[in-house]
């Protein structure tokens, strides 16, 4: 698994490739002293990941942070100030605040949907539809939003979907199949109320209702009797996951969390140089 320093030290190289000639004409000696500003309202999240790039940089750059990690932030806010020499925070500055802003972004998402189920018991989960590159800090700024974490990726869980099922001949041939191969949690997708008894009988640990109606997940509800855990995914958004929620179900997996975000509007200007 890549480490944090190693992945932060391949986004600066592809950045700075052999040089950045534009911070190159600030004197070495020179040093400033920034501000981070939001420019809406946000999840302040990715604060580890924003410090690294500086301190890969250079050691001497120190970020003083004004708002804690997971606090909620609103917009003309200042979120963070930086000390230490002017190349460095030149150079630094867009690679920090790419990565605080997709991290924000995911948290400002996450919170909304984690608010819209506050109260029914209901968990919002987050999907493998994240930026490639990007998936454990993506996972964690989930997290950090208040959802959960579904499986980080393929080796982690079993989740059995129609293609595997036609594969394997049938619902339950590919749970015995499953249940064979690993000892981790085995989860089945199904898409009617028929599939739905079948995967029942078969015993997985999870059932995922894709595409369920709100009456179809009730009954699914009312015929599981609370033995296996339920999970609701697809066509479900913020107008209609509280709905959801009120079904019964166990989870809601959500792949907007991670996918379709819109990065924060951030900005970061000097304002005192040395």
């Amino acid at each position: 698994m890549t480490t944090l320093i190693t992945q932060i030290q391949a986004f600066l190289a592809e950045d700075i490739g052999n040089g950045d000639i534009t911070a190159a004409i600030i004197p070495s000696t020179m040093t400033a002293e920034a501000e981070v500003i939001s420019r809406e309202n946000m999840v302040l999240c990715g604060q580890t990941w924003f410090d690294n790039v500086f301190k890969v940089l250079d050691a001497n750059i120190v970020v003083d942070w004004l708002v804690d990690e997971g606090c909620t932030v609103n917009a003309g806010s200042s979120l963070c100030r930086i000390k230490g020499p002017a190349r460095g925070l030149l150079t630094g500055e867009r690679t920090a605040l790419n990565l605080l802003q997709t991290l924000s972004a995911t948290a400002t998402v996450a919170r909304a949907y984690a608010q819209a189920v506050a109260g029914t018991g209901c968990k919002v989960l987050d999907t493998r539809k994240t930026i490639p590159g990007l998936r454990q800090a993506q996972k964690y700024a989930v997290a950090c939003g208040g959802c959960y974490n579904h499986r980080i990726g393929l080796y982690d869980g079993v989740l059995i979907k129609e293609n595997h099922i036609i594969a394997a001949g049938s619902i339950a041939q590919a749970i015995q199949a499953a249940r064979a191969l690993t000892s981790v949690a085995v989860e089945v997708e199904v898409e009617s109320l028929l599939e739905f008894k079948e995967a029942i009988a078969a015993k997985p640990d999870r059932i995922m209702l894709d595409n369920f109606s709100l009456e179809e997940m009730r009954i699914a509800v009312q015929l599981d009797h609370g033995e296996i855990e339920l999970e609701a995914s697809g066509n479900i958004d913020l107008d209609n996951i509280r709905a959801v929620a009120e079904t019964g179900v166990d989870y809601i997996s959500i792949g907007a969390l991670t996918k379709n975000i819109n990065a924060i509007d951030l900005s970061m200007r000097i304002k005192l140089v040395h």
